[in-house]
């Protein structure tokens, strides 16, 4: 029974590690073309920092995966390595996704912001 739990774990392991791998590549992508066209368009600063908001959102969701295996792979045969390696991930994870929200957060202010000014124009 422990090495058909050891053999799942790491075949998981193994695919979770792809879905994250597709994730970033995906977002990467997606970041480099929109980058390109912003840059070669007339563009605001906003779409800019549109572009990287986007992008920002793809590395948080590829980290949530990675972090995902790591824990089970840490859950299986627990080193020291191991564990500073997922408590690097989650960190980096954290880190990102605060700053996340808080640009996110910022930018649905300003938003809410205009529109109210719009609407006392109007």
């Amino acid at each position: 029974m422990d090495e058909w739990l050891r053999t799942a774990s790491e075949f998981g392991v193994t695919v979770i590690d792809a879905m994250a791998l597709a994730v970033i590549l995906y977002g990467a992508v997606e970041a480099f073309v929109s980058a390109v066209w912003v840059h070669l368009t007339s563009s605001t600063g906003n779409q800019r920092r549109e572009v990287w908001l986007r992008f920002a959102r793809w590395l948080v969701a590829g980290l949530t995966f990675q972090l995902a295996a790591d824990i089970i792979e840490t859950a299986t045969s627990p080193t020291w390595n191991e564990i500073g390696h997922l408590a690097a991930i989650a960190a980096i994870r954290t880190f990102l996704n605060y700053f996340l929200e808080r640009d996110l957060a910022d930018i649905r202010g300003r938003q809410i912001g205009k529109l109210k000014k719009e609407e006392k124009t109007a």
